[in-house]
């Protein structure tokens, strides 16, 4: 038999807005010898810029992202810009799953399902600044018991590190007071042209280290399967253009999916120092490479950008402006015993690492 249990304390409902201003959250930047730049608000834990030189030496920003912290603030616009996401990343199919034969609810904020850890997410919560410099930022998230439903208190760091050679190293960790799950990613909304108001990612190429993926029906769920990217159009083990074939629905994945909104199982075998992905702007030149310790990666097209928000400078973000890259576990890993486990138990440290390296093409 089992027990359904609904977590449903005071701290479950977070006071985003006065946790906000009580936290001080800010700007705190990273520089290196190169001349890059990079912007992390505690709010969220989000990258809110990267700017770096392209062919030209013209310095570009490639991230969306806003112009003052409080625009993050979900009162004002609910937006993943640049998040670090948790506890959970991607969705959770209606919002339940089980540990120990106990079953949880969480609050269903997507097609009837979990998204993104819920409503209240971290990435909608200030994290605390542990350490900072120019180099490195430490953030820690202190997550109660009951925090959107999950069970056990977590307290989960995230460490943006900015190094010579132009590489963002992104690592998590993250333990808990009772059995929980844990699925740690960034989220930023990557336009290497640094234009995001004249340039669409459908125009850069796009490399994924993945001769497989998870389809998902069409509220985004993982059906459980895993199929062959061969001969469809979420092939990328051959660069191309994302926008090749991206609006081809009569291919059943990208009408459900409204573009590019899948986990792909990368063929790296979890290894940090193989390539997972390789996204390049021929305009600018600029090119980011994504290295995991994950076993998926999701990318997400923009497709839901629909000229409501507008970002950093006055620009209005269209459909398809920005492309996500999000290492992490499989979506719906809890329900799906077939996948790798994202189970955290007591005495257990979780860990994972991503690094977003960049380069420029003359």
């Amino acid at each position: 038999m089992r027990i359904v249990k609904t977590i449903l304390p005071a701290l479950c409902a977070i006071a985003l807005c006065s946790c906000a201003s009580e936290q001080g959250n800010r700007f705190y930047k990273l520089t290196n010898a190169s001349g890059m730049e990079v912007t992390v608000t505690n709010f969220g834990g989000r990258i809110t810029s990267i700017v770096l030189p392209d062919k030209e030496g013209i310095k570009r920003d490639v991230v969306l992202g806003f112009d003052k912290v409080e625009d993050y603030y979900p009162e004002n616009n609910q937006t993943d810009f640049g998040a670090s996401i948790g506890r959970y990343a991607n969705r959770i199919n209606q919002g339940r799953f089980s540990i120990d034969s106990v079953e949880y609810d969480l609050p269903k904020n997507n097609f009837g399902h979990c998204l993104h850890g819920g409503p209240t997410g971290w990435q909608y919560q200030p994290y605390k600044v542990v350490e900072a410099d120019s180099r490195h930022i430490k953030l820690r998230m202190d997550s109660p018991e009951g925090d959107n439903n999950f069970p056990g208190a977590v307290t989960a760091f995230v460490t943006y590190t900015l190094t010579d050679d132009d590489k963002i190293d992104i690592a998590y960790e993250a333990t808990t007071t009772a059995p929980t799950i844990i699925n740690m990613t960034n989220h930023s909304y990557f336009n290497l042209s640094g234009d995001p108001a004249n340039h669409s990612i459908c125009e850069d190429e796009l490399f994924i280290n993945a001769s497989q993926y998870t389809p998902v029906d069409a509220t985004y769920m993982t059906t459980g399967e895993i199929l062959p990217v061969a001969d469809t159009p979420m092939d990328f083990t051959v660069a191309h253009k994302i926008g090749d074939r991206i609006n081809e629905y009569e291919f059943e994945q990208l009408k459900n999916g409204n573009g590019y909104d899948h986990n792909w199982v990368l063929d790296t075998d979890c290894d940090i120092n193989v390539l997972a992905a390789e996204l390049t702007c021929e305009q600018t030149g600029i090119k980011l490479q994504v290295y995991t310790d994950e076993p998926g990666i999701q990318v997400y097209s923009g497709n839901f950008l629909d000229g409501t928000v507008t970002g950093k400078g006055g620009v209005v973000y269209q459909q398809r402006t920005g492309i996500c890259l999000e290492t992490q576990h499989y979506p719906d890993s809890p329900n799906k015993p077939q996948w790798p486990s994202v189970v955290l138990r007591p005495g257990e440290t979780y860990h994972s690492h991503c690094i977003f390296a960049f380069s420029v093409n003359q």
